[in-house]
């Protein structure tokens, strides 16, 4: 942020100018897919902000993913953060973020909220079909597996998704037997 000032009506916010597409709109370009380099090179520097600034987002979505004219990636839309420890018992309460991509435990205690896209959540059932996930490394999906881990205990902080393997790689997907 550049600056901040405040007449009678508003408050307003002098920011950086991020004019091109987001992250969904890069990705609806590509057809809906990915290379594993090409996620890499969002995916890590999403997750190295996050613990260098010890945030929860709450929100992240590719529509909150931003790009500047040179490609630089920024996240957006803070409104729902909170910070990593904020409390005694580490723990974010309230119902918060964007149906379709809320943690599951945000819904076990939820309050009145409107069900559908939220119950299409709960069940986390994760499984990678291989018509759609042909492509995709087993480096990948045991990440993934490990990041979406409906136990809460057992998920990866961001700290441990810095040191798995494909990210340690750089994105490059080996095999699995190969970093024993």
């Amino acid at each position: 942020m550049h600056g901040l000032y405040e007449d009678d009506n508003y408050l307003h916010m002098v920011m950086d100018l991020y004019d091109s597409p987001d992250l969904f709109d890069r990705i609806s370009k590509h057809g809906g897919v990915f290379s594993e380099l090409e996620a890499f090179s969002v995916f890590c520097p999403l997750i190295s902000e996050s613990e260098a600034f010890r945030h929860c987002h709450r929100d992240i979505k590719p529509d909150n993913v931003l790009f500047d004219s040179r490609g630089k990636l920024k996240l957006a839309d803070f409104g729902l953060a909170n910070w990593i420890g904020m409390n005694e018992r580490r723990m974010m309460t309230g119902v918060v973020g964007t149906p379709y991509y809320v943690a599951p435990e945000v819904l076990s205690s939820r309050e009145e909220t409107p069900a559908e896209p939220f119950e299409a959540v709960r069940p986390s059932n994760l499984r990678f079909p291989a018509r759609i996930f042909r492509s995709v490394s087993s480096e990948v999906k045991d990440l993934l597996r490990k990041m979406l881990r409906k136990d809460v205990s057992r998920r990866f902080s961001a700290e441990q998704v810095l040191r798995h393997p494909w990210v340690v790689s750089g994105g490059e997907a080996r095999s699995m037997g190969d970093l024993t």
